[in-house]
């Protein structure tokens, strides 16, 4: 049989395919990254500029020098933090996000345990109905959400702001499908030296799962520090407001001062910019281990 020699990998054609393929990739991931960067990068641009050049120096091209402040105006975040007395709402994202993850970690990680590794009547079933649950939009559960935690008497207090999303179908899918991969012969050799599920979970299981749990955590704090449907509703005092709530209030106040709403914007996003960058590198290796698949 003839062996195309075009197709070798030795041949300058090959090469040269190799090449054109590899930079038509490159281009449209640049392309790619650009569009996404553009819009924070116009943030912290106008954040840093006085009021009047918000207006005067305005371009849409970060290599035009209009793009960017004249003299770094810093002071515009102190301004903004005070003003916007985001101190008060700061704390009060920090632990509500604190707490939604850690309840989430409390009830993903066993479910997701059960559904991979335990064998028990209706277990398919059960998870077919938990993961058709993600078909129902937000919205749709707002009242009947509204309703369960006023009659706990939880309006305006945490519990309403964190209960509600302390359990997550999405998350216990994820974290199945990474705990199938686990080698089942490590449980069972545990499970003949007398350990129980709960002493297997914690002592192989978790270990062996730092990276899909690291994704969890930056998913799950993310949703909690941008929710802002959610918390409009249940709160009505500034006692257990989030920073975006808050961040709304002042945009509103702040009216025409561009510079101190989008410095506003900046402090709020930048929490979840830290995380990322410290989670990001287990975030990659989950993605790459699980693949999502099943």
């Amino acid at each position: 049989m003839a062996i195309d020699q075009a197709a070798h990998p030795s041949t300058p054609s090959y090469r040269r395919e190799r090449a054109i393929a590899r930079a038509a990739l490159y281009t449209v991931l640049v392309a790619g990254s650009a569009v996404a960067i553009l819009p924070f990068l116009y943030m912290i641009a106008n954040s840093l500029k006085t009021y009047g050049e918000t207006v005067t120096r305005t371009s849409a091209i970060p290599f035009d020098p209009l793009f960017w402040p004249r003299v770094p105006q810093w002071s515009n975040y102190v301004e903004a933090w005070s003003e916007a007395d985001f101190s008060r709402f700061f704390m009060n994202s920090v632990v509500i996000s604190a707490v939604t993850l850690l309840g989430i970690y409390a009830t993903s990680i066993p479910a997701a345990f059960a559904f991979s590794k335990l064998r028990f009547a209706g277990r398919n079933l059960i998870f077919t109905i938990l993961l058709a649950t993600l078909m129902i939009p937000e919205t749709v559960l707002l009242i009947p959400n509204y309703l369960t935690v006023a009659s706990f008497g939880w309006i305006d207090r945490l519990p309403a702001l964190t209960v509600p999303f302390m359990g997550s179908a999405f998350f216990i899918f994820l974290l199945r499908q990474f705990f199938n991969q686990i080698p089942t012969q490590l449980l069972e050799s545990a499970r003949i030296d007398g350990d129980t599920h709960l002493g297997m979970l914690g002592r192989i299981v978790i270990p062996l799962s730092t990276a899909p749990l690291f994704t969890v955590g930056f998913l799950a704090f993310t949703n909690a520090w941008n929710a802002l449907q959610w918390p409009l509703v249940v709160t009505q005092t500034p006692r257990w407001r989030p920073i975006t709530v808050g961040l709304t209030t002042f945009i509103n106040e702040a009216a025409a001062q561009i510079h101190l709403r989008l410095a506003g914007a900046t402090i709020a996003l930048l929490p979840v910019i830290v995380v990322f960058i410290i989670a990001q590198r287990q975030i990659t290796e989950a993605i790459a281990r699980t693949g999502l698949k099943g």
